[in-house]
């Protein structure tokens, strides 16, 4: 119920690059999908050729990638089609990439059935290219669209570069829309990473001291040797540090500095901390320094989050400590703001689909404005949402003596063990935060059932299943609370047996805190339960939320007992 949120990002190469009437009606469809944000087109007239930049939710994503992909194919006509860059279809490439509580491997079988889909309904071919690819040659884009687009007969018509999805006889429709690689890739970061040095040719040794590929082997293993060959013909290359990266060395006027200029193509391979840490240690030993970091285009959050933690490590520093804070240690670290301010709200993905929504949310109210709120004669926020709110105090005051602990004069070799408490405080809290607005919402999906229209029979028993579905997920959410808090005693009763002694009471408000999420949370089950017409799915809720209460009133109690004995 509260996973983290999901989100898929769509990078579609389309096939016309000059006609903005075009372009606007493919973009158009994307944009009409619930959930998704359009970040980014990207048009060229040289290449006549447009890349377009979208996120969402995976399925809202699919549906986008679909629409844009069945536009494209009405509206360009490949058998007029020129341009610089290789090409095979109206829709040349569609990559689906990870940016948020998805694996690759998901995005791969998405992309997979997209181009089943796509074949299937479209009558478009479909090569299935990256980590889509159904066999190991054609995770090379290269490979699936080699003789682009003017080899379609022959691709249709040859065993073993036939599509993946829809071979069939080459008609006039096929001619018209040409063929699709469909595919599922890392999500790519472009770094540049600013250095004291005008020298392109100091940068490029950087760039080829790090980078996958590397440089060129040369006899005398001088700058100036002959270049060593293998028998085949084919350069010796001696590879860099750094795997899924690419480098170069320029000199960028407008900052007058050299930059190394990095593509990382898998930040699960090499994160941007590592890539940036490496850089350093590379420009240091060639007497040259790292003065910060450009990020050029959009970033995950988790590679600044995965960065804080990174540097507050090696620091020895607790790491459970709130999401911004985690970020604003990145940006410092890798000097983020070099060159010109660093706004995450700009930069991270998650953060601007955070920022489209509009809707209000109780957690980004004030602790004053939350409580008048609550005391309004509107029935929500309510119980519910107290109780998750009261629970997500419960939880951060555990973090917090955590926190504290991991930084007591003295108790240095003990950072990590307080580090890992505080994580757990963390992330208790993020979700019972999350349940404060989801507790509301599932009480105003009801108000919204009990809306509906009953004017004929058809329509009362519409009502009648939505009312009751309704109710049941305004059951479920409490319930979820009621399990979320549970899991604060653990960490309120490690940091009374074992954090700062002058911190117990903080502790012990914390184990208080839960106890009353859990309860509160519990006779927003019962209420709703009440209400649901499947009494044995109504029991089977009370019977888990009186279980859970039994449990925390234990909990309770044992936390305070050691805390009033070591008062």
């Amino acid at each position: 119920m509260n996973k983290m949120q999901q989100l898929v990002e769509c990078v579609p190469n389309f096939s016309e690059g000059r006609n903005m009437d075009v372009i606007n009606q493919i973009t158009g469809v994307i944009t009409q999908v619930e959930g998704v944000k359009l970040l980014d087109v990207d048009p060229g007239e040289a290449t006549n050729r447009t890349v377009v930049t979208f996120v969402g939710p995976p399925q809202a994503v699919v549906e986008a990638a679909y629409l844009a992909v069945k536009k494209a194919g009405e509206l360009i006509d490949m058998r007029q089609h020129h341009g610089a860059h290789p090409r095979m279809g109206a829709t040349d490439v569609l990559p689906l990439i990870p940016v948020a509580g998805i694996t690759l491997d998901e995005c791969a079988q998405l992309a997979r059935d997209l181009a089943k889909r796509i074949a299937s309904e479209l009558l478009i071919p479909c090569y299935c290219y990256e980590a889509a690819a159904f066999t190991p040659e054609r995770r090379n884009l290269a490979v699936c669209r080699r003789g682009e687009y003017e080899a379609l007969h022959e691709k249709l018509t040859t065993p073993g570069r036939q599509p993946d999805f829809g071979t069939r006889a080459v008609d006039e429709h096929m001619e018209r829309t040409g063929c699709t690689a469909v595919g599922a890739r890392n999500f790519l970061i472009a770094t540049n990473f600013n250095l004291n040095t005008t020298s392109t040719r100091r940068a490029n040794a950087i760039a080829f001291d790090v980078r996958e590929k590397g440089r060129p082997v040369r006899e005398g293993n001088s700058l100036t040797g002959k270049v060593v060959k293998d028998d085949q013909g084919h350069t010796v290359m001696q590879p860099g540090t750094l795997k899924a990266t690419k480098a170069i060395g320029w000199y960028i006027d407008e900052y007058k500095i050299a930059q190394v200029s990095m593509n990382i193509t898998d930040i699960d391979t090499t994160p941007l901390h590592v890539a940036f840490d490496e850089v350093c240690r590379c420009a240091q030993n060639r007497g040259v320094r790292v003065t910060g970091t450009e990020i050029v285009g959009l970033i995950p959050k988790r590679a600044l989050v995965d960065a804080g933690r990174y540097f507050l490590e090696k620091q020895h520093r607790s790491t459970g400590i709130p999401e911004e804070d985690l970020v604003f240690i990145a940006i410092k670290s890798m000097g983020l703001d070099d060159l010109k301010p660093f706004n995450p709200r700009e930069k991270v993905i998650e953060y601007m689909i955070e920022d489209e929504d509009k809707s209000p949310k109780l957690v980004d109210l004030t602790v004053k404005d939350f409580a008048l709120e609550t005391s309004r004669e509107s029935p929500a926020p309510g119980g519910g949402s107290i109780a998750a709110y009261m629970g997500a105090l419960g939880a951060a005051l555990g973090a917090m003596v955590a926190n504290l602990s991991s930084h007591k004069r003295g108790w240095d070799d003990r950072w990590k063990e307080f580090s890992d408490w505080a994580d757990k405080g963390q992330a208790i809290a993020a979700n019972l935060l999350h349940l404060v607005d989801e507790d509301t919402l599932s009480f105003n999906k009801l108000m919204d059932a009990f809306g509906l229209p009953k004017a004929t029979e058809a329509d009362k028993q519409a009502r009648t299943q939505a009312i009751q579905a309704a109710t049941l997920y305004a059951a479920q959410v409490p319930l979820h609370t009621m399990q979320e808090a549970m899991r604060v005693f653990e960490v309120c009763k490690a940091m009374v047996e074992t954090g700062m002694q002058s911190s117990l009471s903080d502790a012990g408000v914390g184990a208080l805190a839960a106890r009353a999420a859990v309860i509160g949370a519990g006779l927003n089950v019962k209420i709703n339960a009440a209400s649901l017409n499947d009494r044995a799915a109504a029991q089977d809720l009370i019977a888990q939320a009186e279980a859970l209460i039994a449990q925390a009133n234990d909990a309770e109690q044992e936390i305070l007992s050691l805390v009033n004995s070591k008062l």
